[in-house]
Formats: C-alpha cells, sequence, structure tokens
C-alpha cells in the first residue's frame, strides 16, 4: 500500500510542516509513505505528471486557501487517469465544508476534519493492516453506501505525541522552519479560524528546548513560530526567549507572532539582551477604529500597544512587523485611513495591508449577508466590497498597498522618505498621491529597473509638492541607493562625486584605512575595495543642512535587520 503526502506550497522556501507531522506520526503502520512538495507556480500539467508516475494507492493532498484550486482541478484529472486510486483531503480549507465537498467532487473520496496526526495514523493502520472500517474513525467525512457521512469530531491532540520531524535536516536545505509549539488562540476574532478550536495547548517546554538547540546547532537561517498568538502564556513565551538569548548562535533569526498589549517589562528586560536580528515580532493590530475592534470580537488595548512598540524600536535590535486589515466590518474609507496614520506614527519595520478573506467556519462567513460583503468565490476569497467600502474603494487601497510595500517596506527609502512625508498633509495621503502618479504613467504589471523607482520617486516629489529642493532629494536617494548596494552605473541625475580611482587606490592603501574594515582580519586594500564605496555629501543627510563630508559604505558590514551598509563618516578625508 503506497500512499502519497502531497503539499503545494505558495513558494519554493516554504515547507508545508502538516504533512511532515503526518509522516512522522504514521510510521510503522505498515503504509509506505511519501512526502511530495511542489509549490503554486508550477503548472498543473506538470504536477499531474509527477504525481501520476508515483502510482500511488491513496493521494492525500494538504488543502490551503492559496492552494484548493489546483488540488480541486489536480484531483478531477487524476482521477481519470488513475481512477482506482483513493484521494484524501485535509487541512483548514476543507475542514469546515466537507459534506459540501464530498457531493460537488466526486473524485474526492474522504475528507480529514480538524487536527490530522491521530486520525491520519488510526486511517493508515487500518489500511496498513487490511481491515479498514470507516466507520470507527473520527474526525472524517467519507462516502457510506454513496451518501456523505460525517464521523464525531476527535478531541485535541496532545502536542508532545507529534514526533520533531525536522530530525533529518539535510532535506530542508535552502527552506524556512516552520515550528509549533502551541495550537489554538485565547481570543475569538471573527475573522479567524484559530478562534473556533479548543483552549490552547503547549508543547512540554523540555522538548521545545532540545528541539530549538537542534536548530542552533545546526545554524538554521530561520525558523518561524506558527504559534497563534506566541505570548499568550507569558511563563512559556519567556522560557524560550531566555533560552534562544542565552544560547544564541549569532546566525538563527526567530520569527514569532504576538499580541504586543501582552508585552510587560520583564519582556522588553529579556529583549534588551537580544542581539540584533535574534528574533523579529510580527504583531496584528488590523484596525484602530474601536467600533470595528469591537464588533470582529478583538481584545485589544491600543494605547499599551503603541507603547509597547515605541519601547522595542527604541531598543534597536528588533524587527517589528505590523498588520492591517482592509473591509473589516464598520470600517470604511475614512477610518481606514485613520487606522493607516495611527499605526504608520508608530514607526514599524513594515507595515502590512491585508484585506479581509472570508473564510469558510468563521464567524465572518456567518455575518456575510449583515455585512452586506461581496467576497471572491473562490480561494482565497478576498473582500470585494462590504456595506462599508465599495469596490472603487478596495482598488485604491490595494494601489496603496503596492506603494507601502515598495516604497517603505522595502526599506530601501530611508532617508528619502522622511523627508518627501514632510511635505505631505499624512502618510496615507502621500501613499494615495503617489500610487495616482505611479498607476497614472504605468501599466499594471510592467516590471521595471531598479533605478527606475528612485526616478520615478523623485518625478512625482518634485510635480506633487512645490517646496521640495532638488539638490537635497538628489542627495538623499545618492545616499540610499548607496546604502543598500554598490552600484556598479551612476544615474544621469546624480549630482554628488565619487571618488577618482588614483584617489581611491591611494585611500584603501593608507594604513588608517584599515580601521574601517574592523571585520576584515588582515586587513586587504583591493578586497575593502571592492566591498565598499565612497561618495562626497555636501548636505547633513539627517538635518538636510549644509555640510561637506565623504561616506565611506561598507558592503563587508550590514545591519543585520536592514541590510544597510555600514556608513562611516570621513569628514578630514
Amino acid at each position: 500500500m503506497k500512499l502519497l503526502l502531497c503539499a503545494i506550497n505558495a513558494k519554493f522556501i516554504h515547507t508545508n510542516l502538516a504533512v511532515y507531522n503526518l509522516e512522522a506520526c504514521a510510521k510503522g503502520t505498515g503504509v509506505d509513505i511519501k512526502v511530495v512538495e511542489y509549490t503554486i507556480n508550477n503548472r498543473r500539467d506538470e504536477l499531474l505528471k509527477e504525481i501520476y508516475r508515483e502510482k500511488a494507492d491513496i493521494i492525500a493532498f494538504s488543502c490551503y486557501i492559496w492552494n484548493a484550486k489546483m488540488i480541486y482541478e489536480l484531483a478531477e484529472e487524476l482521477h481519470k487517469v488513475l481512477p482506482k486510486t483513493k484521494i484524501w483531503l485535509g487541512g483548514p480549507e476543507v475542514s469546515y465544508d466537507a459534506e459540501i465537498i464530498l457531493r460537488t467532487h466526486s473524485e474526492i473520496s474522504l475528507i480529514m476534519i480538524g487536527e490530522g496526526e491521530e486520525t491520519f495514523t488510526e486511517l493508515c493502520t487500518q489500511y496498513g493492516n487490511g481491515k479498514v472500517d470507516l466507520a470507527k474513525v473520527k474526525g472524517i467525512a467519507y462516502r457510506k453506501d454513496g451518501i456523505p457521512t460525517i464521523n464525531p469530531f476527535r478531541p485535541p491532540f496532545n502536542m508532545d505525541q507529534i514526533p520533531f520531524v525536522y530530525a533529518q535536516l539535510p532535506d530542508f536545505d535552502h527552506k524556512i522552519i516552520y515550528y509549533e509549539t502551541s495550537r489554538g488562540c485565547p481570543f475569538s476574532c471573527s475573522y479567524c479560524l484559530s478562534s473556533i478550536g479548543e483552549k490552547v495547548r503547549f508543547r512540554s517546554l523540555s522538548l521545545v528546548k532540545e528541539e530549538l538547540q537542534f536548530f542552533l546547532d545546526h545554524k538554521v537561517k530561520q525558523v518561524k513560530f506558527v504559534d497563534r498568538t506566541f505570548n499568550c502564556n507569558r511563563k512559556h513565551a519567556q522560557t524560550i526567549w531566555n533560552y534562544i538569548t542565552e544560547h544564541d548562535n549569532g546566525i538563527t533569526n526567530f520569527h514569532f507572532e504576538i499580541a504586543a498589549d501582552l508585552l510587560n517589562d520583564s519582556d522588553i528586560e529579556i529583549f534588551k539582551r537580544m542581539r540584533p536580528g535574534l528574533i523579529q515580532l510580527e504583531i496584528g493590530v488590523q484596525s484602530t477604529h474601536d467600533q470595528t475592534i469591537q464588533e470582529i470580537r478583538r481584545v485589544m488595548d491600543l494605547h499599551k500597544l503603541a507603547d509597547v512598540v515605541a519601547k522595542v524600536k527604541a531598543l534597536g535590535n528588533i524587527h517589528q512587523h505590523l498588520d492591517l486589515i482592509a473591509g473589516l466590518p464598520y470600517e470604511n474609507y475614512d477610518t481606514f485611513q485613520v487606522s493607516f496614520n495611527e499605526v504608520f506614527a508608530m514607526k514599524p519595520d513594515q507595515l502590512q495591508l491585508g484585506f479581509l478573506k472570508v473564510l469558510k467556519g468563521s464567524y465572518m462567513h456567518e455575518k456575510q449577508k449583515d455585512y452586506q460583503i461581496v467576497y471572491e468565490s473562490h480561494a482565497p476569497y478576498e473582500i470585494l466590497q462590504t456595506k462599508w467600502i465599495s469596490y472603487d474603494e478596495i482598488l485604491e487601497l490595494k494601489e496603496i498597498e503596492e506603494m507601502v510595500e515598495m516604497y517603505y517596506n522595502s526599506a530601501q527609502y530611508t532617508k528619502s522618505l522622511p523627508y518627501l512625508l514632510s511635505f505631505a498633509p499624512n502618510p496615507f495621503a502621500f501613499f494615495k498621491a503617489l500610487a495616482d502618479f505611479y498607476y497614472g504613467q504605468n501599466e499594471v504589471g510592467v516590471k521595471h529597473a531598479r533605478l527606475f523607482y528612485y526616478e520615478l520617486l523623485k518625478e512625482f516629489a518634485i510635480k506633487t509638492y512645490q517646496g521640495v529642493d532638488v539638490n537635497i532629494l538628489n542627495q538623499l536617494l545618492i545616499y540610499d541607493l548607496y546604502l543598500r548596494e554598490n552600484i556598479k552605473k551612476r544615474p544621469t541625475w546624480m549630482n554628488t562625486i565619487s571618488l577618482e580611482k588614483k584617489e581611491a587606490t591611494r585611500f584603501y592603501r593608507m594604513e588608517e584605512s584599515a580601521r574601517y574594515f574592523p571585520e576584515m582580519q588582515p586587513y586587504h586594500s583591493k578586497l575593502a575595495a571592492g566591498n565598499s564605496h565612497v561618495e562626497r555629501f555636501t548636505i547633513n543627510v539627517d538635518t538636510y543642512e549644509k555640510e561637506e563630508w565623504w561616506a565611506l559604505f561598507n558592503y563587508h558590514n550590514r545591519d543585520p535587520l536592514t541590510y544597510d551598509a555600514r556608513v562611516w563618516k570621513l569628514i578630514d578625508f
């Protein structure tokens, strides 16, 4: 009996923790299990060919909003060429309307509902010993005499029983490692599926420490915790934060999704001891509009959240990513502007604009008529309009989102953007004007060279804001360019001066120049020259006052949070 566990990820760098958990739990059941991973960027005919050639007796797909459409199409075609092969589905995308799926997709023979580890293991045990009685398996939907049947739900799973799946780490080279220490969420946000499950459950800290040490010993680049609200239990969170701080290997980055307003001074004290780049925090604000927060059952102290974000920001060692969701109840275009400006004022390292997805099984799905929600019929079920916001306004927000992603979240305009924002009424108005300018002269989907976006920002600023000083803006843009990369071809609008070849050779051969490259032991002048750049400026890039100085951009020594080059000020050069 051969069973193929099939994951179709959003990107190549992603891994599907669920299928590896299932495989690990079901070892020794007598079924030959193989895991395969693809991406939604693969052509459907390629996947059909690859999966068909496995000639499995059972094909089980892990279903999410980003891959459901492709999986249904694949299942339909696979059933034509492998009519005897059973096709199973599992995952959050199919757990809440299993009966409808079985009625509308005859090629699907079974659906696992909710947590799958015990269910999958029990199914594999039955098929492994040849004694199949689906009526005895909790947490599945299947056909009995051609009629869709849903068995009783399975109680929550003990997380300590899940084997550690990363023991064969070479299989996960060049991938983001997803790791789970808890399931469930203490909150009841109406747009989220995590609020539907049972109370929060945790993996024993003794196991967690062993597994964290494995990641640290193997110098994994990034470990992304998938816990829904990681710090809902302070003792659990602080134990883990203390452990990774005390055992830091100088390389591994850990990503956590947290509720910022749950942080206290003892958490901040732990953060103070962390290496820059050791952790990054994702914080879901969603909205700052009181009526919206109440309606979506969001538990949040906005003033405390802003205070905590400011405290973490002041530490200078942790990347913070704040989220907003457009399309929530009672949030119209005007109140969303307020939410945007208030969150932008918190100065997150990234401000992510998301759009409401009406997930099956969520309270938002139940309230779609009351809220007059119109959303996409197919995954990802994204909002089109509601009682409070029109499709025209949603489209405007999508254009603004792209500008925020391009000019703010990219962190490539850290000097020029603050200067230009000082001329705008507020941040939202700035990105709205920039979006109008961009889409007014650029076709959707057209790709441009990186320098184009600097030139476009300059053109936009000059045409939009009368007070912009072109000389200041030019130098800020040049500084931003060299801060991120050692460009070889200088733009025609550059009004600064770089060192001539003879002067550069003399500079790098000077004995005192070695101090600008403390990480280079022993110092090598040619290597230093090839991985740095010297540029002359006539303004202070922070105050915009006149000041003549030379900037040395060292690309050997980059900021671990922003990837910016280290900059040395060579006043006497």
